[in-house]
């Protein structure tokens, strides 16, 4: 089969510029309406982001299917298990929204450390409550890293230039790598933990790193600590976080504040009590 008889299924939008240039050699079909499961097995390749599952029985329906392509940077919308034995690659875009997930997850830690969604909430609605929303300086203040890859490197070093200690847990990162970048490497989790007044989270999501987040973990922290998820919503257990946030007595300050940020830009923000 020549390459122009390929045909590739782009499921959710894509950047003209990538469709252009796939168009320049394969059948491209632009599709995210029809039924999935009684279309993928016309396909050779398809391109998915992040609504899409791709999963064991759908992969079985694609007879012909050689590539699953996912525009974006993790693949844990695909079942990559099920993808190799069938000798189907599965490739992403690792690279593609480095900066923006960075930039991302530091305008949630700005916006946490400051405030900003209660305060703007609460002027519009006609209330002008500034000591109460004042929040706190991150400069001075420690950022624990959890995941120094790509995204959490570009943060990492984005939060020194605030002037923050930051600190790291990676067993995957070299000494000379940590030192290269100014980022303090701890041996566990519960350095971290000890140690942070803001954790931020870029790791994959997998067996290992499901409820990474859990009781032990929002135990250990401490009090008053600010939690970014700019990754993966799985990495925090949500029950034992509305826990530690309910363990609060009534009139105190926030115990744990938490920012979820999804590949779709939606913000999640919950709060614990706070003092009036």
């Amino acid at each position: 089969m020549s390459a122009d008889q390929r045909r590739i299924l782009v499921r959710e939008p894509i950047a003209d510029s990538g469709l252009e240039l796939l168009k320049r050699r394969f059948e491209v079909i632009e599709d995210s309406e029809s039924d999935l499961a009684s279309i993928i097995g016309g396909f050779d390749a398809i391109i998915v982001r992040s609504a899409t599952k791709v999963d064991a029985s759908l992969i079985e329906r694609g007879a012909r299917l050689r590539v699953i392509g996912r525009a974006g940077v993790g693949v844990d919308n695909v079942d990559v298990e099920a993808a190799t034995r069938r000798g189907i690659v599965v490739a992403n875009a690792a690279e593609s929204t480095v900066d923006s997930a960075a930039e991302h997850a530091i305008a949630l830690l700005l916006a946490l450390a400051r405030n900003v969604p209660q305060a703007h909430a609460a002027l519009t609605s006609g209330t002008w409550d500034r000591q109460r929303f004042t929040g706190i300086e991150l400069a001075g203040k420690t950022l624990g890293v959890l995941g120094l890859g790509r995204i959490g490197r570009q943060v990492a070093h984005r939060a020194l230039g605030l002037g923050m200690r930051v600190v790291a847990y990676d067993p995957f990162v070299s000494s000379d790598r940590f030192r290269e970048l100014g980022v303090e490497p701890v041996s566990s989790l519960d350095e971290v933990y000890a140690e942070a007044d803001v954790v931020t989270l870029h790791l994959p999501l997998n067996d290992e790193t499901e409820s990474l987040l859990d009781t032990a973990a929002f135990e250990r922290m401490k009090d008053g600590v600010r939690i970014v998820n700019a990754a993966r919503g799985g990495l925090i257990d949500e029950d034992a976080l509305i826990a530690a946030i309910r363990s609060q007595q009534p009139g105190g300050t926030v115990d744990i504040t938490y920012v979820r940020g999804s590949d779709s830009d939606t913000i999640k923000v919950t709060l614990g009590k706070t003092s009036e």
